[in-house]
């Protein structure tokens, strides 16, 4: 994989990752063991059929290989670009036993960005209308994932949007130099020639009811709204001015364009010094981001050691580049502010790690030894709670934890012709297994609708999702 200059690219919020060129897609193509077996594909979530889109690449049939992807996976260019494949599909992968694995998440975005260059699409298959209606809500990529493929099977797919673009965290969440917004705008595009229907500015529990919904003649209703709602530190200094949460920073730069400031007056203040608080994907998008609109300094600040950081390896290994600093075994206990309330330094206290806790990872335990750092500004990403206009709305719906939706592993809900998958069922987890979630519950619909199934069953009790946050 080429990457651009780090001194350079830290200026600006063009891509970091410039992709294969075609002579390093064909040589790592060669290094696929075609395995009868393969477990690279037990550990795709959206279940690709692997080797042969990689045969196809090795046969120089670019665009072949990109359609035995998009049988099963309506978004290559966004999983070749933010996927953890080193957890999942590469980490199954028979070859990393001895060497390293075959590089299947940017082969998988070099056949997607081919078709990009080419300047064209072929047109997707899609059955017949068969009558049937199904309302999405929300166009992440869960709701993305079950629309797509809903629509291929002829269903009259509509997808409600609460904010004014689609695209969900794909679009507030990750930066663009990490994924351009125009790779993103393609693959919608995509969804949309299967026939979908994308509502924007229309809000499900308040707009409008699941209920409504149904009484209009949707068969089934399917929740992929996400999960929000930013998790609190509950520390001393949280309401000061210049204490941003991850989703909202994120938000402003992303979806609101505050990194094309003065064209986009967005409202996000420069800051000299910044601390982020977090380890995970998002905590990096974030002290990548501060970086790029001008900081002079970024901190990440992590409770436990670099050995337990969730995020992906090559994000922090791009931070390291681009020149943020790590605190690790770091917690933060105070954000003091000065006499006008504005955020002025962090203080923390040094942590060791003790036995493992429910994460597996082992758990940090207080040492009694403070520190301060002179900040103006922080940063908070310690995850994300649900958003609960939604699920308040729909009555009777059963919820677990902080306002997750119960539902089984084909997304059904307590309620008949409800369904839900993604974050709001998991809690913050990953774009692919979202989109893996989509992918089961679109199956269960159909399903349901074409009376395979006779109705939506009650869920076990859900279990939190172990998934590291994208």
């Amino acid at each position: 994989m080429r990457y651009r200059n780090p001194g350079k690219r830290i200026k600006n919020f063009s891509e970091v990752a410039l992709g294969l060129t075609e002579r390093q897609a064909l040589k790592e193509a060669q290094l696929c063991l075609q395995c009868k077996k393969p477990r690279c594909v037990d550990g795709c979530p959206v279940e690709i059929d692997i080797p042969k889109f990689i045969s196809f690449v090795k046969e120089k049939d670019y665009l072949s290989g990109l359609k035995k992807i998009r049988e099963y996976n309506n978004l290559p260019s966004i999983c070749g670009r933010v996927c953890p494949q080193e957890s999942q599909c590469q980490g199954k992968c028979i070859r990393g036993k001895k060497t390293r694995p075959v590089a299947i998440g940017a082969l998988e975005r070099f056949v997607a960005d081919y078709e990009m260059l080419l300047g064209k699409a072929e047109a997707p298959e899609v059955k017949p209308p068969n009558g049937r209606k199904v309302a999405i809500i929300g166009s992440g990529p869960a709701g993305l994932t079950v629309a797509a493929d809903l629509a291929k099977l002829g269903y009259d797919t509509t997808v409600f949007e609460a904010l004014h673009e689609p695209g969900g965290v794909l679009l507030y969440g990750i930066p663009e130099f990490r994924l351009p917004k125009k790779v993103l705008q393609r693959e919608i595009d995509y969804v949309r020639s299967l026939g979908v229907k994308i509502i924007v500015n229309w809000v499900i529990g308040r707009t409008q009811t699941t209920d409504e919904l149904i009484a209009e003649g949707f068969e089934a209703v399917f929740i992929g709204v996400g999960a929000g709602s930013p998790k609190y530190l509950k520390i001393t200094g949280e309401n000061l001015n210049n204490v941003y949460f991850a989703s909202e920073f994120l938000t402003r730069v992303n979806l609101m364009k505050a990194y094309r400031f003065p064209e986009y007056d967005t409202p996000v203040k420069r800051a000299r010094r910044v601390a982020v608080i977090g380890g995970g994907n998002v905590a990096m998008d974030s002290a990548r981001t501060a970086l790029r609109l001008g900081a002079e300094k970024v901190y990440i600040i992590y409770r436990r050691s670099e050995k337990e950081l969730p995020s992906r390896h090559e994000e922090v290994e791009n931070a390291k580049e681009e020149g943020v600093e790590f605190y690790f075994l770091s917690d933060p206990r105070m954000i003091i502010g000065d006499e006008r309330g504005w955020a002025r330094a962090i203080k923390c206290e040094k942590m060791r790690l003790g036995e493992p806790d429910e994460s597996g990872r082992r758990k940090p335990e207080p040492s009694g030894e403070e520190f301060t750092i002179d900040v103006d500004q922080v940063i908070v990403a310690v995850g994300q709670r649900s958003n609960p206009v939604l699920v308040r709305s729909v009555q009777g719906l059963k919820l677990w934890g902080e306002g997750y939706i119960v539902a089984d592993k084909d997304g059904a809900t307590n309620l008949e012709k409800v369904f839900a998958g993604g974050d709001i069922t998991t809690g913050a987890a990953t774009v692919i297994s979202a989109m893996g979630a989509g992918k089961r519950a679109a199956r269960a619909i159909d399903d349901f609708i074409m009376g395979r199934t006779k109705s939506s069953p009650q869920p076990p009790e859900p279990q939190p999702s172990q998934n590291k946050p994208q």
